[in-house]
């Protein structure tokens, strides 16, 4: 069977999809993956064919950041918030252009099917109507209408407001730019959201984290039958060179408390190792600080913080007292799964809604990274260090699926709908 998987985004946006394409690959499928030029080694070094797809992720992450900060902390600031939209859609325009559209089309020829990752599923979508094969998606956060994330909100207006979100969300570039591909297709203009044309065609919409993290999402989900599935998270938890070295480091004194950002860089690297010493010295704590995209290579730091690249946190956090993150969505499943309590300090509205899930599972807190200051960050780590929040965490994690059962179900799932697909 020939799988292709494409997903744009950053290391965690393109992780489940690798994961996926791994096992497929292990079962002696012809796999390959489309990936943003910035994520390739990363594909490769999972043994997976991958090509370059569109252009670098972290220039669509950083300028996301910028509009969402300024939009969460100068909302009045309507020029400022003109020009930064403009930024993204310009990027949006010259990521997709007719050469990343031929790319994927090319790629696609002959195949079985396509796995489109979140970061941009509808051009995926596009080309497997184009080809009249099957398509399956991979989410790692409810991204489809429903009435159970939205903090506040009763669920009608919930799912009004998710449904309005991706009729919002369609227009301007990303819209004009589906456009010039399913032109270039021939196929016939969109009239409606992706959302919408994907569920129309029957594909399969993997819900790549576990249903308890959104208490009552299945339930509403029920009518969809086997469309969506739930399988738990997919993640690597690949071994990394630095963890026995992190490992001995952890050993030598109390355990850490994990502080990591991932691909959201910190604005100065100096002023965060400062403001993490300090809590942690009012903690009586050892600071266990993750780099991520954050350059730290310039930052002294103190004795009770040490400063590392990529660890496997499978490895690591179980070692850890607690755990600081940016709140994407491995990070807190590694959490999860090791029973550790959390913290999210979240910068874009799917972080945001990741951490309202933490506020109410009461496994972890948090708050918006721009706002956090170091007294804040103590209160919050005090509360998570309660035992009451040490034990939930715990019982939470037992519920959680093991990241083998979820890669291997997942695949389950992508082998066998292509299979009835065959047969209809």
């Amino acid at each position: 069977m020939k799988v292709v998987l494409a997903c744009h985004g950053v290391r965690g946006d393109v992780e489940p999809s690798i994961v996926v394409g791994r096992e497929l690959l292990r079962r002696g499928n012809d796999v390959s993956i489309a990936v943003p030029p910035n994520v390739i080694a990363f594909a490769e070094a999972a043994g997976l064919t991958a090509i370059p797809w569109g252009q670098d992720s972290q220039v669509m992450m950083d300028a996301q950041r910028d509009y969402w900060t300024c939009f969460f902390q100068h909302p009045w600031k309507s020029r400022d918030l003109e020009r930064l939209g403009r930024d993204i859609g310009r990027i949006v325009t010259q990521c997709w252009t007719e050469e990343a559209f031929s790319t994927l089309t090319s790629l696609a020829e002959g195949a079985d099917a396509i796995v489109a990752g979140f970061g941009f599923e509808q051009f995926s979508a596009n080309v497997a109507e184009y080809y009249d094969i099957p398509l399956a998606t991979l989410h790692f956060f409810p991204t489809r209408a429903n009435g159970k994330i939205l903090p506040l909100i009763p669920a009608p207006l919930g799912r009004a407001v998710m449904k309005g979100y991706e009729w919002v969300s369609w227009a301007g570039p990303v819209k004009q730019v589906e456009e010039i591909q399913r032109g270039l297709l021939g196929l016939p203009k969109a009239t409606k959201p992706w959302p919408h044309r994907i569920a129309h065609r029957g594909s399969l919409e993997i819900q790549a984290y576990d249903e308890v993290v959104v208490p009552g999402l299945a339930a509403e989900w029920a009518n969809w039958g086997e469309q969506r599935p739930f399988v738990g998270t997919l993640t690597l938890e690949a071994p990394t060179d630095a963890d026995d070295e992190v490992l001995s480091w952890i050993a030598e004194g109390t355990p850490p408390i994990f502080f990591g950002f991932g691909s959201v860089p910190v604005g100065s690297p100096t002023d965060t190792v400062a403001m993490i010493s300090a809590v942690c010295e009012q903690l009586g704590a050892r600071a266990l600080v993750g780099a991520g995209s954050t350059d730290f290579g310039a930052t002294t730091c103190p004795g009770h913080v040490k400063v590392v690249g990529q660890v496997n946190y499978a490895t690591i956090f179980p070692a850890c007292r607690a755990v600081v993150h940016h709140s994407g969505a491995g990070t807190i499943a590694a959490c999860l799964r090791t029973g550790v309590p959390q913290v999210g300090l979240w910068t874009l509205p799917d972080q945001w809604l990741r951490t309202v899930q933490l506020k109410r599972l009461k496994v972890g807190t948090g708050r918006r990274f721009s706002t956090i200051t170091e007294r804040k960050l103590v209160a919050d780590l005090q509360l998570i260090l309660a035992p009451d929040y040490r034990n939930r965490a715990r019982a939470l994690a037992a519920q959680m699926t093991k990241p083998a059962d979820s890669a291997i179900t997942a695949t389950d799932l992508v082998e066998n709908f292509v299979h009835a697909s065959r047969v209809c």
